[in-house]
């Protein structure tokens, strides 16, 4: 296991670079990565504005800007802007997940409209081996939008990512909705399939 406390700048570049969505869409990170999260997590289209996710070089770590509807549902959770806040997962958030394929070891940092964040670093799926590391994140609403600005460092990205994704979660029972920047094909979905983030 890494040791947090020696988090110094390194090259992201040969670990983003090489992954097949980012080479695919032609994306450097010389300058930005754009994302837009415009399907469900079953591959419909989203009924709003969709979500914006962007990646871009920071001062050590990689920056993620998110530009997004503000659903007010459900509403915030009850910790302090900019501290971790564990089962964000649970309120409005938007996340984001960095896969080292070959170890299954990856990073999941999610945000949220109010100002709280959560980053965990797992092994394996739901196998968190680091919690509620601390996270500069700062969240502005205005209106019916929000936008948030967090500094991902270097060294909590695991050694050689070559998969990601992003997530949108809002609403509340059964309007609950998840969407997707890499959704499951239609084709592949079994009959009473549900989330499985």
């Amino acid at each position: 296991m890494r040791n947090l406390a020696e988090c110094r700048p390194k090259s992201i570049l040969r670990t983003l670079l090489p992954l097949p969505v980012f080479r695919t869409l032609g994306f450097h990170l010389e300058t930005e990565m754009e994302f837009v999260i415009s399907t469900t997590w079953d591959s419909l289209p989203v009924d709003h504005d969709p979500v914006k996710v962007t990646f871009s070089p920071g001062d050590g770590g990689m920056k993620m800007q998110v530009s997004a509807p503000f659903f007010n549902n459900p509403p915030g959770p009850s910790g302090p802007p900019g501290q971790p806040f564990p089962g964000l997962w649970n309120y409005e958030v938007v996340e984001a997940f960095f896969l080292d394929s070959t170890t299954v070891n990856y990073l999941e940092v999610e945000v949220c409209p109010h100002g709280q964040q959560l980053v965990l670093l797992l092994s394996g799926r739901g196998h968190a081996f680091m919690q509620q590391l601390p996270l500069s994140f700062t969240a502005t609403i205005t209106g019916n939008r929000w936008e948030g600005e967090a500094l991902l460092p270097w060294c909590y990205f695991p050694p050689n990512v070559n998969k990601m994704n992003s997530y949108a979660i809002h609403g509340s029972g059964a309007g609950r909705t998840y969407e997707s920047l890499y959704p499951v094909p239609q084709a592949d979905l079994v009959e009473g399939q549900k989330p499985n983030l």
